[in-house]
């Protein structure tokens, strides 16, 4: 059972959800998470978390943001992380309540193998490939991680509004 209320990750759920595949779809196709979209998940925090959170939850989402963010530079500057996808990542991890944790990084290792797997798949495709011309992923030799974190964070909210 998950921590998140069902209203609250249904609410989370429909109005991130957009933000996210323009996330996944831009990394993949220009390798890039625009910070405008980091802005609106964030901005959406600001809006709607007190509202779905209870005080001490909605508070504690700042300290994962900041916690995250700190993460995502060394990441950034060691380990060969994008800086969107850490910013990315941080700006998602204001709406994980500590508890669900337990839940999402599992399911984040999970969807980072999946994704990997299936994009270096798909660029072997002639097919995908003509349908997708211009993708800037193909041909990187980094992997678009912002496909992975915006399908951890739509099926975790998905999951916690279904109660699957």
């Amino acid at each position: 059972m998950l921590a998140l209320d069902q209203t609250a990750a249904m609410w989370i759920f429909l109005l991130t959800s957009p933000l996210c595949l323009l996330a996944a779809f831009n990394d993949l196709s220009r390798m890039k998470l625009p910070n405008a979209i980091v802005l609106g998940v964030v901005a959406l925090y600001v809006v709607i978390g007190p509202f779905v959170f209870e005080l001490p939850t909605y508070l504690w989402g700042f300290t994962h943001g900041v916690c995250m963010y700190l993460f995502g530079i060394f990441a950034y500057a060691f380990m060969g992380v994008g800086a969107g996808d850490g910013k990315f990542a941080a700006a998602m991890a204001m709406f994980i309540p500590t508890a669900d944790a337990r839940f999402v990084v599992p399911l984040f290792c999970a969807y980072l193998l999946g994704a990997f797997v299936t994009h270096r798949a798909f660029r072997a495709l002639p097919f995908v490939r003509r349908a997708t011309q211009g993708w800037v992923s193909w041909d990187h030799k980094k992997f678009p991680m912002g496909l992975a974190l915006a399908g951890t964070f739509v099926t975790y909210f998905g999951f916690a509004a279904f109660q699957l």
